[in-house]
């Protein structure tokens, strides 16, 4: 049996206010709608670079201190996807939007209010409770399920 695979690397980050998250209204039709900024970490970028860019690429703000919460993963073909949630509420710049999507902070009341990406919900469950660290997508019986651990 193989002990390597196939790994695609991303990071997502929720910034966050006291009463606001930072998101992106994502205009790609794979997970369209109200979801966390990040993206691809690059061949031998460190993680935390890779956030830090992304962020900035993507809202033009400089996360401060960001602070790895869980991880995400799902199957791809021969491998898997790999997702390193992060989330920081210090932050220096301006906001903007990117080709990725536009920025809104929206309050945390209002969540219900946005069309949020379908697994948003277990995203923020995940950085946000202390006692997970993963969010897993598996395939049973032909269907994709998702485990929180």
């Amino acid at each position: 049996m193989a002990r390597t695979e196939k790994v695609e690397l991303t990071t997502l980050c929720l910034v966050h206010s006291e009463n606001a998250y930072l998101l992106q209204n994502r205009v790609k039709e794979d997970w369209k709608g109200y979801t966390l900024p990040g993206g691809h970490i690059e061949k031998g970028e460190s993680i935390v670079d890779a956030v830090v860019r992304e962020m900035k690429e993507e809202t033009g703000l400089t996360i401060l201190n960001p602070r790895l919460c869980g991880v995400k993963q799902f199957p791809i073909q021969d491998g898997r996807y790999l997702v390193f949630l992060f989330c920081a509420d210090k932050y220096e710049g301006e906001l903007i939007s990117s080709e990725e999507g536009e920025m809104h902070w929206i309050n945390k009341e209002e969540l219900l209010s946005v069309n949020l990406v379908s697994d948003f919900h277990e995203l923020l469950e995940v950085i946000l409770n202390e006692s997970l660290n993963e969010f897993q997508y598996v395939i049973e019986d032909n269907e994709w399920k998702i485990l929180l651990k």
